[in-house]
């Protein structure tokens, strides 16, 4: 059973930073390639960012340039450094884990989440 665990969340102003981090699966042992979404109350869930084994990161356009996604390798945390946030960044954050590993190849694994509440 795979287990992720999101922290880091909290309340903060706009225009503060606040960094989430996810805790995964065997890191160790297979590859994984992690997301990070959000849910805000009343609304769909969205993609926010996805950060590739190779480190490549990819970015939702209403976040660009103001977070972070990184991974040092594999067995650290993933981490969503959260710089300049606005009240419409808040929400629910959930990681995602797509695995690569040869047993669960495509099975995706979620957290219970961490709320980021921005207050203006």
């Amino acid at each position: 059973q795979v287990q992720l665990v999101e922290s880091g969340g909290g309340s903060v102003q706009a225009g503060g930073s606040l960094r989430l981090s996810c805790v995964g699966p065997g890191f160790m042992n297979c590859q994984y390639i992690m997301s990070w979404f959000r849910q805000a109350p009343e609304k769909e869930r969205e993609f926010v960012s996805v950060i590739t084994g190779d480190g490549v990161p990819t970015y939702a356009d209403y976040v660009k340039g103001r977070f972070t996604i990184s991974q040092d390798n594999r067995q650290n945390p993933v981490y969503l450094q959260m710089n300049s946030p606005t009240p419409k960044d808040t929400a629910m954050y959930n990681c995602e884990a797509l695995s690569l590993c040869p047993a669960d190849y495509g099975s995706t694994y979620w957290g219970q989440g961490t709320q980021v509440t921005v207050s203006s």
